[in-house]
């Protein structure tokens, strides 16, 4: 199994209506080999953790390749420059 991790640290004064709009996209896609999409906001248990994150679930490689090249998370990845200063990302096998 792939886990996909995303950190994001949006822009200071972000729509954070439009950030959850976002989320709540990805949480609802359905990819092939996509098990399982976590996506919210940070509690802010930490001083100085990122304000999103994401974690995907997912089969192996090459559902990790479709999710990665998939129109539909391709077009709500296109939603996110306006909101986002940085995005760190990470794939582990889990």
């Amino acid at each position: 199994m792939i886990r996909n991790i995303t950190l994001i640290k949006a822009k200071s004064g972000h729509d954070r209506a439009q950030m959850e709009e976002v989320l709540t996209e990805l949480r609802d896609m359905r990819i092939p080999g996509l098990t399982r999409l976590w996506a919210g906001s940070d509690l802010g248990l930490r001083e100085g953790n990122w304000d999103y994150g994401i974690v995907a679930d997912l089969e192996d490689q090459d559902a990790y390749r479709r999710y990665d090249t998939d129109a539909e998370h391709n077009r709500i990845r296109a939603e996110l420059p306006p909101l986002v200063e940085q995005i760190a990302r990470c794939q582990i096998e889990a």
